[in-house]
């Protein structure tokens, strides 16, 4: 038996900015925000709303990710650093007494950019898999970053604009008693060193990162099916990183892997939200029935970094 996953939990915030807008502020000229807008798809970003909080939205999807239950440990998944003060000092202890887990192990991910919330879920996996572990465990996974905060922190120039929603997530062990939505399959990750100036990096290598990216995308979803069981063209969907439709157009070509197996339904309406990307595919593509049981779905995430990780889950009968 295997790790398993419930329903994944989203929380978008109140008001939506026009990508266009948040490139022009960033004095981006006209042909420029053409790319973004036309080439890569992207529309729209969530943005947190006059008194909104991302702890806030972080409490709601843990809660419903929870549903009443307990979990031993909680993983916060981020991209940025905590910029805002109140996601600093005190944030780990009150999110803790909010979600009703006062006395739950807490820990940051993060150093790995837009991987940060996959990585959370296979760190939960091997905590749960640990000697000694109760049968009844559970992790609960938690992603999202307040890109809004700055408009510099949310655009990565001439790749994507990021915007505010989180997810959550309850992982449970091979001995849990709850009836998961997802089963865990397998999982791959790799790094590629070169490109460690992240947002530093020159002209020059920013172009050969998007050329980097895709091929070292496709050798990660491969190794996770691998480790799976299973070849790539057994894999149902892609449910990707959301950064822009170039990215994919590519990683179809180079993979041979069907065009219209890629869940990219929501790059216009909501687009590149950090490490969130996956997960909300997923939920998008299960709430509105695009994927059955027997699914098997691969989970994929690209960090500037460059970090690449991808899981692969089987979707599970959940009557």
């Amino acid at each position: 038996m295997s790790a398993g996953l419930s329903k994944v939990a989203v929380r978008l915030p109140g008001r939506v900015e026009s990508v266009d807008d948040i490139l022009a502020r960033q004095g981006c000229g006209p042909r420029e925000r053409r790319v973004f807008t036309t080439l890569h798809g992207l529309r729209h970003s969530p943005t947190l709303a006059a008194g909104e909080r991302t702890e806030d939205l972080l409490v709601q999807a843990g809660r419903a990710a929870l549903g009443g239950r307990s979990a031993a440990l909680v993983l916060y998944g981020h991209t940025l650093q905590l910029a805002d003060p109140e996601m600093c000092g005190a944030f780990r202890d009150r999110l803790r007494d909010r979600l009703g887990l006062p006395g739950s192990g807490f820990y940051g991910v993060s150093h790995i950019n837009c991987t940060s919330v996959l990585r959370s879920l296979e760190l939960a996996r091997r905590y749960l898999a640990r000697p000694g572990a109760g049968p009844d465990e559970r992790v609960l996974v938690l992603g999202g970053d307040q890109g809004s905060h700055h408009d510099r922190s949310r655009v990565i120039p001439g790749l994507t604009v990021a915007g505010d929603a989180v997810v959550a997530v309850l992982v449970q062990g091979p001995g849990g008693t709850d009836r998961p939505r997802y089963r865990y399959l397998g999982g791959a990750v790799a790094r590629d060193a070169r490109f460690h100036r992240n947002l530093r990096m020159t002209r020059q290598e920013s172009a050969a990162f998007a050329e980097t990216a895709g091929a070292a995308t496709v050798e990660t979803v491969r190794r996770a099916a691998h480790a799976a069981g299973v070849d790539l063209d057994q894999i149902d969907w892609v449910m990707p990183h959301l950064a822009n439709r170039t990215l994919w157009r590519g990683f179809s070509r180079l993979s041979g892997f069907a065009w219209n197996r890629i869940c990219l339904d929501l790059i216009p309406e909501r687009g590149h939200n950090f490490g969130t990307d996956a997960l909300m595919a997923l939920e998008h593509a299960d709430r509105t029935r695009r994927v059955r049981p027997g699914d098997r779905c691969a989970l994929v995430s690209v960090g500037q970094g460059a970090y690449f990780q991808t899981v692969i889950v089987e979707v599970v009968d959940d009557e």
